[in-house]
């Protein structure tokens, strides 16, 4: 091994041939890996700061994503070797369509149920009832937890968002410390359902897991939400929310489109369960229930002299900056990965550190770098674990994020929402706590699913 590895740093260009026909090169040790790793993290960076620079994470890791991949291609061209790199590529881009179409349709519902006031109704129902700060806290939290699975982690936060702003926005405490836990509840309920969030999308389409199998990490998320949610309620008088009490109708399809959307999870489930074909076939043609139900909407609305309801309004309202955002990470992750760094990292974090230490890392990396890349970087480097492992750094990147406000998607919407009243100095202040349920969340896991603590 140390021979190969000797090697290795004298030929960074040595060429591995798989069965005769596949040739990859290492180009860990040469100045295309080491200048393609300093764009990315470059770009990353850029990313991270996009709450000061207003600069849109989609362009850095789109523009470093060609880059990277240019570089690849000319390495490998004047090396005389063709078509490896354009078959990884390839490879790439496949799970990338994947997660976009699944993606898009998801986000076509819920901008559909946004624009029919589904969400308004409700966030108009929770102001209406003149609950007390405390009992806000914990709906919000409740809601925030059990929304997720269904619609998102993101959209989740930003609709108990607006609820704590229009109940709160004369209590700057109590905005803030419900933001934080809004932020923890809906990380925690979108780690136990494959549409909660990305990364358990990304598991659930890899065939990783099945379907029913996330439902293992329920009560680990719950407790990852409870346990901060129990301290953080002391912070909070117990004063009645008084506010303008404003009625909101559903717009005319409303509830038919939830009752599709509901039907369209179904159906990708069923697909993927049933008929061994991907998931984001399922959700294609659940969005074809949307389409054939928007004409008659359309055409009652006509009817009645409203404007008619348009599906593709709602496909141009995607939050299309995050689903290239998406490509950007996903295509550069997967160049840095043919050039082999994450084959180097996994045998740095599995093999020396272990299954449970290394995945217990994954989940603290997301709270810095965001979840996405990082899941992906597991699921490419593909480490030999079972079932429980890969639950395990399930449950952490999805909910290891919440540690830091800027560590996952609903904390950073919150804060552009908030409009400074909640921050991530006044996250950073909660993080102690947070980290108690992140370590309490873990430790249910590993003890329900029979994983040694040793």
């Amino acid at each position: 091994m140390t021979k190969l590895l000797f090697l290795l740093t004298l030929l960074p260009l040595t060429a591995f041939a798989s069965e005769g026909t596949a040739v990859w090169l290492d180009l860990t040790n040469h100045w295309a890996g080491y200048f393609s790793l300093i764009l990315f993290a470059l770009a990353y960076i850029l990313v991270m700061v996009e709450e000061f620079t207003h600069f849109r994470k989609s362009k850095p890791v789109i523009l470093v994503a060609g880059v990277i991949w240019g570089l690849i291609g000319w390495v490998y061209a004047s090396q005389g070797v063709e078509h490896a790199a354009e078959v990884a590529l390839r490879h790439n881009l496949l799970e990338y369509a994947e997660l976009f179409l699944f993606l898009l349709v998801a986000m076509t519902y819920i901008e559909a149920m946004r624009e029919r006031l589904v969400f308004e109704r409700l966030k108009a129902w929770l102001v209406a009832k003149g609950f007390t700060f405390r009992q806000l806290f914990w709906m919000t939290g409740f809601l925030a937890f059990f929304i997720s699975p269904i619609a998102d982690n993101l959209t989740t936060a930003l609709i108990m968002g607006a609820v704590v702003l229009a109940v709160g926005s004369n209590n700057p405490r109590f905005v803030s410390v419900a933001m934080v836990n809004i932020v923890v509840a809906a990380n925690a309920g979108g780690a136990f359902s494959p549409f909660g969030d990305i990364t358990t999308l990304m598991v659930w389409q890899k065939g990783l897991l099945e379907f029913s199998e996330f439902f293992a990490l329920f009560i680990p998320s719950l407790i990852n939400f409870i346990i901060p949610a129990a301290i953080m309620h002391f912070a909070i008088k117990n004063e009645t929310a008084t506010v303008d009490k404003e009625a909101v109708d559903i717009k005319m399809g409303g509830l038919i489109i939830v009752v599709l959307f509901v039907l369209t999870i179904a159906t990708a489930v069923s697909f993927h369960n049933f008929l061994q074909l991907p998931p984001v076939m399922g959700m294609m043609l659940g969005l074809s229930y949307l389409m054939v139900a928007s004409f008659f909407i359309h055409k009652f609305e006509n009817l009645a002299g409203e404007e008619g309801f348009d599906v593709f309004k709602k496909v141009a309202g995607a939050e299309w900056d995050t689903l290239l955002f998406f490509f950007g990470v996903i295509v550069s992750v997967g160049g840095l990965g043919f050039m082999g760094y994450l084959a180097l990292t996994s045998e740095l974090m599995y093999v020396s550190l272990g299954a449970t230490y290394a995945n217990i890392l994954i989940g603290t990396l997301s709270a810095v770098v965001d979840n996405i890349p990082v899941m992906f970087a597991v699921l490419t480097m593909n480490p030999d674990m079972p079932s429980n492992q890969w639950l395990l750094v399930t449950l952490t990147a999805g909910v290891g994020g919440s540690l830091l406000s800027v560590g996952s998607a609903a904390g950073v919407a919150l804060m552009g929402q908030s409009k400074g009243l909640y921050t991530f100095v006044s996250h950073l202040k909660w993080t102690p706590v947070i980290a108690l349920g992140y370590l309490g969340s873990i430790a249910a896991h590993m003890w329900l699913s029979g994983i040694p603590f040793a």
